[in-house]
């Protein structure tokens, strides 16, 4: 099993900027895709980046300029700097990993996992 623990949410001003983390634990074999995914009330989950094992990277329109997404392979983790925030990135931020899990090539699977979310709340 993966686990995945985000942090770093909480409540600021429009212009300030918050990083969020989110680490992987678990019986990992090796990560491929990590993103951010977020929701609004009343809204649908949408991507807000992406970031591939070898390091390319996804935005989503409303986002490019002001967050970059960001891996630190040897922890597991996955970061959002985000900065210039708007009201209207006020949203549950929730990180997604996929890859294999096991311990050894010939049994490892494939797994897919989403972290609890974590709110981000930026007032005007």
């Amino acid at each position: 099993q993966v686990q995945l623990v985000e942090s770093g949410g909480g409540l600021v001003q429009a212009g300030g900027s918050l990083r969020l983390s989110c680490a992987a634990s678990g019986s990992i074999f090796s990560i491929n895709d990590m993103g951010w995914y977020r929701q609004a009330p009343g809204k649908e989950r949408e991507l807000v980046a992406l970031i591939t094992s070898g390091g390319s990277t996804n935005y989503a329109d409303s986002v490019k300029g002001r967050f970059t997404i960001s891996r630190a392979n040897a922890v597991n983790t996955v970061y959002l700097q985000m900065s210039s925030l708007k009201a209207e990135d006020t949203a549950v931020y929730y990180c997604n990993v996929e890859g294999y899990s096991g311990s050894h090539y010939y049994h490892r699977r494939r797994f897919g996992s989403w972290g609890p979310g974590t709110q981000v709340t930026v007032s005007s």
